[in-house]
């Protein structure tokens, strides 16, 4: 295991009905801009919740963040924090709306240049200042509510690029399973898709005696793959089956099962060209990537590999390619069982094409990624030729 640093300070609030103790963790003399996406909080009860629970604040709203929130956007929201002198964030939606409250958050204090330096150079490491904010979470799946990550598109250059700072961990985070229920049943099997990607970015690498990150990783993706079929029911949801999604999709990457061990990324890196290109959602660039990326990587991953599979699949031989084959193949069939197809031509997107685009993007950008940092823009080329 290697050396690692830890840090967390995020406050979870768990359960049914925790909206209302949000008021408890904001300064009583806050003025708060409340952010969320397309209006959906109006309709499903969530809004006259946090709107209650915040009674006696002076609140602001900013709606419109988009799913991939785009840089535009939210310096909108930029500038009213600087106008109004907004002194508290309130992010009240999914991993898109908390991603941009982070940037909102890092951004409305930075006077050093144009805010999206904060996320296409390193200058971000410098700024040691962002406006507290807190987390109402209505769409599991990303973690964002639990971490210092954070994706930012700007669609007028098709880029989509992260960073991750830990001025931006939520002061505190709401999760209340039953806030789920309205959603829709394609964007509960997205973060499903989701939260398991984001395990098996830093698990399935190759073994370096982290037996407690190891064991914590499979534990869940084991509770992901039990529950799964419980957590898509929609008439009537099933609540524990939510809880343990929701639960698992923030212990799935709020930093912990990572440390000390070697990480990937580059399904996501990847993902997230053909998202800025293509428009497709997250995680369904995710799945349309990494069973191909697997079959391309199978000889360094193989020892990773044959441990997935036996360990979360329950497989069981003594070929070890056989085995390889086995697991790649439970992972996507997992994903088909879902609705998530594994191929760009299931979105009528020509592999070859797409290979092409994001082959010069890469090149383009100097990018050497996964684990071994030995995936440059024509092995990302070859892995998408394969998506047919």
């Amino acid at each position: 295991m290697n050396n690692f640093s830890y840090y967390n300070p995020t406050r979870i609030l768990f359960g049914k009905g925790v909206i209302s103790k949000i008021s408890r963790h904001i300064p009583k003399d806050a003025k708060v801009l409340m952010l969320y996406g397309g209006g959906s909080i109006k309709k499903n009860g969530v809004y006259e919740q946090v709107m209650q629970a915040l009674d006696g604040y002076t609140v602001i709203e900013f709606g419109g963040i988009e799913a991939n929130p785009d840089y535009d956007t939210l310096m909108k929201a930029v500038k009213i924090v600087r106008d109004e002198g907004v002194s508290f964030l309130l992010a009240v939606g999914g991993g898109s709306v908390i991603d941009g409250t982070k940037f909102i958050a890092l951004a409305a204090p930075f006077t050093q240049g144009e805010p999206w330096d904060l996320i296409s150079t390193a200058v971000a490491q410098d700024l040691n200042q962002a406006v507290p904010f807190g987390a109402v979470l209505t769409l599991p799946g990303t973690g964002s509510e639990m971490n210092y990550n954070l994706v930012i598109s700007r669609r007028k250059t098709e880029e989509k690029l992260s960073i991750k700072h830990e001025k931006v961990f939520p002061q505190f985070s709401v999760l209340d399973p039953e806030v789920s229920y309205s959603l829709p049943e394609k964007q509960v099997r997205n973060g499903l898709v989701d939260t398991f990607m984001h395990i098996i970015e830093q698990y399935l690498t190759y073994p370096i005696g982290a037996v407690v990150q190891d064991r914590l990783s499979e534990s869940l993706l084991q509770s992901l793959v039990e529950v799964a079929p419980r957590a898509m029911l929609m008439d009537p949801p099933d609540y524990e089956a939510r809880a343990n999604f929701m639960w698992a999709a923030s212990l799935g990457l709020n930093t912990l099962i990572g440390r000390g061990v070697p990480q990937d990324w580059a399904t996501h890196m990847i993902g997230h060209e053909l998202t800025a290109l293509y428009g497709l959602a997250h995680a369904e660039s995710l799945a349309v990537v990494l069973p191909w990326l697997l079959w391309y990587k199978r000889e360094q991953k193989g020892d990773k590999l044959v441990q997935l599979g036996m360990r979360v699949f329950g497989l069981i031989s003594d070929d070890r390619e056989a085995l390889i084959d086995a697991t790649i193949d439970s992972l996507a069939s997992w994903f088909n069982a879902l609705g998530m197809p594994t191929t760009l031509t299931a979105y009528g997107i020509d592999p070859d094409e797409a290979a092409e685009a994001i082959q010069k993007r890469f090149d383009e950008r100097g990018w050497a990624l996964g684990e071994n940092m030995d995936i440059h823009g024509s092995d990302a080329a070859n892995i998408l030729k394969l998506s047919r």
